[in-house]
């Protein structure tokens, strides 16, 4: 049995694509299949996915774009990242609904809290696409905004790096794992889980958990849902 019983998990688009691709289907398909394997667990399943695979919002030579505009632009990843995720897990025999913040209904359904929680009751995994709808505010956010409106167990952070660290592990060999963190600690020492906007939404909303650990092994998501205390704890 699953010891969450609703999630919300946030994807990186970057977890979608190889190479030059912007989709690896092997990457989709095997990414469906661990959705599907923990859909049978009996958790409810709501999924945020990031555009990095397509668009890096206001960075590069994007950098001198009309904010609004670049934005707008990574909300439109999200939406297509979502369509195909949505397609691989039908494909995987799970049904899923996308639903979108930005209101384009002959590609998805509308955002609505009490229809996604009725489709998330009856056994759909629901991604919702278009981050919060609104510029200047990031994919985090949007998380964190959909964890609370979904009233989950859990907000599920699967990253490329196994937890949350003193420093970039990347950057500093002395860098440390932290096992468990209050959200005001997290802000207070600005470790870059979430941004700040989510953190705090997290924070005031008495979100319970959010889980982070590494998605290198996708089966991670089910060695956390049978109780794995793989990554780190952050928590009101």
């Amino acid at each position: 049995m699953a010891v969450y019983k609703r999630v919300l998990l946030k994807l990186s688009g970057e977890a979608l694509k190889s190479g030059s691709d912007l989709f690896d289907f092997d990457k989709v398909r095997r990414a469906a299949s661990v959705i599907r394997q923990m859909r049978e667990l009996g958790t409810e399943i709501g999924i945020v996915i990031g555009a990095g695979n397509i668009w890096r919002g206001r960075q590069g030579p994007a950098a001198s774009m009309d904010a609004v505009t670049a934005d707008q632009m990574g909300m439109l990843g999200t939406v297509i990242n979502c369509l195909c995720v949505a397609d691989a897990l039908r494909q995987a025999g799970v049904d899923a609904v996308v639903q979108s913040a930005v209101d384009m209904n002959r590609f998805c359904e509308p955002f609505n809290a009490m229809t996604a929680r009725r489709h998330l009751s009856e056994g759909r995994v629901v991604l919702f696409a278009a981050g919060s709808g609104n510029p200047f505010f990031s994919t985090d956010t949007a998380v964190a905004l959909r964890a609370i409106e979904m009233q989950v167990d859990a907000i599920l952070m699967a990253k490329n790096i196994d937890g949350v660290y003193t420093a970039d592990p990347m950057k500093d060999p002395h860098a440390e794992l932290i096992k468990d963190i209050t959200y005001a600690e997290a802000l207070r020492r600005n470790l870059k889980v979430m941004d700040a906007s989510a953190f705090a939404l997290c924070a005031e909303n008495h979100v319970p958990v959010v889980r982070v650990f590494g998605l290198d092994v996708p089966e991670n998501l089910i060695a956390v849902l049978e109780g794995s205390d793989m990554g780190t704890f952050v928590h009101p």
